[in-house]
């Protein structure tokens, strides 16, 4: 069994402004986590989304680890229509609740974020999105809805519905995925034929002997050491690219 790590970067980071935020949205007020370099000027943005546990812990953290990396990170809270992550704790009644939550919601919401980050005075304009499980599939119908984005990447999320939606990416997309993922990999073939047929720029990886959610390092059972430093550094290499300033 992999070894877990509770936190990557301490939440009291010297180094990093990290907070609670709060912004309007279309439904009311939107909460989300912030973390960036303590003195850091003209960053790239990036839109964290959780998985299907909502924003618990592990993604403030990765939210930390972007900042640690150079970018303003923002984990927003998807759940905030159905009373916020924090009453589900991460539980099992996360991912029942969470079905609750519509593409439409989070685009919503991710839109408001992306409004709230640009008007920031240490930012450069240039926002990225990045999702991991159920955040993965709502980075990419994300990139399909909004014009603003200059780099998505997906971690083992699902297609969206239409497929053929993707032809309104406007900007390059990196996919991470595992090949031992039985409900995911189906639609990975399909998912690139679509990008290819719409000439879209798209870089997509495939993990041997990774299972679904190997990023995650709170997880014993799935967390696959080898993928997810090769993607986090895949990821972070992408995310230098297009949102330089």
């Amino acid at each position: 069994m992999a070894q877990t790590i509770d936190h990557i970067v301490d939440p009291n980071d010297a180094s990093l402004n990290s907070e609670m935020v709060q912004f309007p949205g279309n439904a009311g007020n939107v909460s989300a986590y912030v973390s960036r370099p303590k003195d850091g000027k003209n960053l790239g943005t990036v839109i964290v989304i959780h998985e299907n546990r909502g924003l618990i812990n592990h993604i403030k953290d990765v939210a930390r680890r972007f900042a640690k990396d150079g970018f303003a990170a923002i984990a927003v809270d998807c759940m905030g229509r159905i009373g916020g992550s924090d009453q589900y704790k991460g539980s099992d009644a996360a991912t029942e609740a969470i079905k609750k939550v519509t593409g439409a919601m989070v685009v919503e919401d991710l839109t408001a974020a992306l409004n709230y980050m640009k008007k920031q005075s240490y930012v450069n304009g240039k926002v990225g999105v990045v999702g991991y499980c159920w955040g993965g599939g709502q980075s990419l119908n994300f990139a399909t809805k909004c014009k603003d984005l200059n780099a998505a990447v997906v971690y083992y999320g699902r297609n969206p519905d239409p497929l053929d939606s993707v032809a309104n990416i406007p900007c390059p997309l990196m996919g991470n995925y595992a090949q031992d993922d039985p409900n995911i990999m189906p639609g990975v073939e399909p998912l690139k034929a679509a990008l290819s047929k719409a000439d879209k720029s798209c870089d997509i990886k495939v993990y041997p002997g990774a299972k679904h959610a190997f990023n995650n390092n709170t997880n014993a059972d799935r967390y696959h050491p080898d993928a997810a430093k090769d993607a986090w550094a895949r990821t972070v290499g992408f995310f230098k690219k297009n949102l330089a300033a």
